[in-house]
């Protein structure tokens, strides 16, 4: 297997990472109240996971994605 150091890094950003942390706990969260018959809330963090969203790519265009300026890559050596 080889590794390219060119790369840009797969979305491997700070405005990647929030984003999916963000979306992953209104799914998680939307899930449980599935469960628990609570559409509120299931819609709520349907709402949720839209923030997460726009926040990854507002954090993008503030210069934290991964050809933003604010970015430095972590090198895997």
């Amino acid at each position: 297997m080889s590794t390219q150091h060119g790369d840009p890094g797969h979305g491997d950003s700070p405005a990647a990472w929030t984003a999916v942390i963000v979306m992953l706990l209104g799914i998680a969260a939307g899930t449980v109240f599935f469960f628990l018959d609570m559409p509120v809330l299931v819609w709520a963090c349907a709402g949720v996971v839209v923030v997460g969203m726009l926040l990854g790519w507002i954090l993008s265009k503030a210069g934290f994605g991964v050809n933003g300026p604010r970015y430095t890559p972590k090198t895997h050596d």
